[in-house]
């Protein structure tokens, strides 16, 4: 074991404080949905149905904005490890753009086509009509959350982490009061129900825009960006951010377009399996922000590290990274599993649903722990390394390839229960295990794109 881990004191203090404070930035954002769900389900399950189909949608966009964002981290952190913050702002600007062309194709689909997309997902009329009110709304929020989160990944890629907590903080406050306000009728405002919730959400992110822009343009002292550095595309830059960011891309698109068919799954199975599902991820989403907060931790530390030309060193944090993981995974499944029950207590559901985001729960308590391990290895350790192909391959055989069709026979040729075809659809956080431990500990993973990283993959 001692040969396994670090002993450096400063690689554990950055490692922790980078882990905890986006941790804590993943928990205020998924407060905000969990605020969301509880409050609209207060006031109508069919609604909280209706406003999980559309956050699937929201997911989609979220995945292909966290690409183009880890895109940009993966070739920042490097240039901040050598200080060449021309290259950044450079990258900054490449990832920024794809981004809001990303927001942009959404909100045409969203605005112009949202029954079409909305039927994809389920056949229930009654939610369908509840969902299609949110989506007409939220849409608009689309570039505004593209925009914050461009910006909180510039930020990360220099270590600045900070202010993704202010920001989401400040969000939170903002969408319980305005949901409160809306949904219900309060402080002389009218009834709004659903429309309400999604209001409150647009509202809530163009705040969150403001507040970042505002501590980017005009407080930070790493970085300096300018409105300007956005209105120029370096072409050499542009090549290997295609290079390294676009196959993160792609992954994340591949994984987003799977969880919306996974959802379609699920919301062929009834209202139930769509409440329990919404309920059972909103929760999870909470509870392992310690997961993706060290995930996240570990690709800059490593990016930054191969940037400065420590390659032993990278080597040597792999291996300790991947005690962390484990810990970090077995400790989550556990307060997954104690918390299932009073988390579903909260919500006034049928006594099916409630039954079932049990059961869901159950199955999550134990595929976390395969999450924290091969997630953080693969999405961390093999991204930050700059080996960000991989990721994509392997995205596209397990999901596509075995655990959709698989799933698909399940629920509708086999007709297995709701919380056997969810555990189906969970099953590959357990079998990539065993890929993310071969990978790493090749260390073929190492990649190059600045001036002292390596250029070809390490041996």
């Amino acid at each position: 074991m001692g040969k396994l881990l670090v002993r450096d004191n400063a690689f554990y203090k950055t490692f922790f404080r980078l882990t905890t404070i986006m941790a804590a930035q993943n928990v205020l954002v998924s407060l905000v949905n969990l605020v969301d769900n509880v409050m609209i389900g207060t006031y109508s399950e069919t609604a909280m149905s209706g406003i999980a189909l559309v956050n699937q949608i929201q997911f989609m966009l979220q995945m292909l904005i966290n690409g183009a964002g880890e895109g940009l981290v993966v070739m920042s952190s490097r240039f901040w490890g050598e200080r060449n913050i021309k290259a950044i702002h450079k990258t900054v600007s490449i990832g920024m753009w794809m981004g809001i062309l990303f927001a942009g194709i959404m909100w045409v689909l969203a605005f112009c086509f949202p029954m079409p997309l909305l039927r994809l997902l389920t056949p229930e009329t009654a939610v369908l009509a509840e969902a299609a009110v949110y989506l007409k709304i939220v849409c608009f929020s689309y570039v505004f959350f593209a925009v914050t989160q461009l910006l909180i990944a510039s930020m990360r890629s220099v270590e600045t982490v900070k202010i993704g907590f202010a920001v989401s903080f400040v969000a939170l406050f903002v969408n319980i009061g305005l949901n409160y306000a809306l949904i219900f009728g309060k402080f002389g405002l009218p009834e709004m129900g659903t429309a309400g919730a999604a209001w409150a959400t647009l509202i809530a992110r163009m705040v969150e825009t403001l507040v970042v822009a505002v501590y980017v343009f005009f407080i930070d002292k790493k970085l300096h960006l300018k409105l300007r550095n956005f209105l120029h595309i370096d072409r050499d830059l542009l090549g290997q951010y295609f290079h390294a960011g676009v196959p993160v891309i792609l992954s994340s698109g591949v994984w987003g377009i799977g969880m919306f068919v996974q959802m379609a799954i699920l919301g062929h199975m009834g209202e139930a399996a769509i409440s329990a599902n919404s309920i059972a991820t909103t929760a999870f989403n909470i509870l392992t922000v310690i997961t993706y907060g060290s995930a996240n931790a570990s690709q800059v530390i490593t990016g930054k590290t191969i940037g400065e030309g420590r390659i032993d060193d990278v080597k040597q944090y792999a291996k300790t990274f991947q005690i962390l993981f484990l810990m970090i995974g077995v400790v989550t499944g556990a307060v997954i599993f104690l918390l299932r029950g009073p988390i579903v207590g909260m919500y006034n559901i049928s006594g099916e649903s409630a039954a079932l985001a049990r059961n869901f729960m159950t199955v999550l308590s134990v595929t976390v722990v395969g999450t924290s391990y091969q997630m953080s290895c693969l999405c961390g350790i093999v991204r930050g390394g700059g080996d960000t192909k991989f990721v994509l391959y392997n995205d596209i055989i397990f999901m596509w390839c075995i655990v959709l069709p698989l799933t698909a026979l399940a629920a509708f040729v086999l007709h297995w229960p709701p919380v056997v075809v969810f555990a189906c659809l969970k099953s590959d956080q357990i079998t990539k295990c065993a890929v993310a431990v071969v990978k790493v500990n090749r260390y073929r993973w190492i990649r190059g794109f600045g001036k002292n990283a390596p250029v070809k993959a390490a041996k």
